[in-house]
Order: structure tokens, then C-alpha cells, then sequence
């Protein structure tokens, strides 16, 4: 039995995305991020990703306070890092705080 996420169930996700989801898509999509092509919802293992650079190995997840101790979270993140994919978590609020706050972030990504 395969333990990946199904085909309908990401095609759902990417359909009904976040206000916040939706805002740093903006900014990810069409190479915008130093030429880096990025995914929304891309499935890794049992979990999917948030955004997904396959080139550059890297996840971008948003995260509330929901998961503020969360195993599910270490979980995700052990099986992104055994598929060899580094995890950037921003929290949930990062994408509203305005632009020059992203581009903060987006400094951070370049070491990537």
C-alpha cells in the first residue's frame, strides 16, 4: 500500500488555498524567488508540502498556531528531510506583514 497523498485530495488543496497561502504564491509562482520554479502542493511522502522547489530541494511551509508543538509537524519534517528536502517554516502572519518584510524573508531563501 502506498502511504502517498492521492492525486484528488492535492487537487483540493490547491483549489481551496489560504488567504496567506494565496499572497506568498504570488510572490513564488513564475520563477520569481532567484529563477526558482516552486510547486504549491506538492506531495512528499504521506505529506504535502506547502510550496515545493524540487531544483533547490526546498519546502516552504506556513504554519499557525496550530502547530506549535506539534509531532505531526517533527514527523512531516523527518520525512521531507529523509526525501532531501530542507524545511523553511514562516508563520502564518509573515505573508500579511507587507512587503518589505517578505523581501527580509526572501533574503533568508537566498541562502538556499
Amino acid at each position: 500500500m502506498r502511504h502517498t497523498a492521492s492525486t484528488a485530495f492535492v487537487r483540493k488543496l490547491r483549489s481551496s488555498m489560504t488567504d496567506a497561502e494565496t499572497r506568498l504564491w504570488f510572490h513564488l509562482r513564475k520563477r520569481q524567488l532567484n529563477g526558482y520554479r516552486f510547486r504549491r502542493q506538492h506531495p512528499v511522502g504521506r505529506f504535502v508540502a506547502d510550496f515545493a522547489c524540487l531544483e533547490a530541494r526546498l519546502v516552504v511551509e506556513l504554519d499557525g498556531s496550530q502547530h506549535l508543538d506539534s509531532h505531526q509537524d517533527e514527523n512531516r519534517e523527518a520525512v521531507m528531510r529523509a526525501s532531501g528536502f530542507r524545511t523553511v517554516d514562516i508563520w502564518l502572519s509573515t505573508p500579511f506583514a507587507g512587503a518589505s518584510r517578505f523581501k527580509r524573508r526572501n533574503a533568508e531563501l537566498d541562502m538556499f
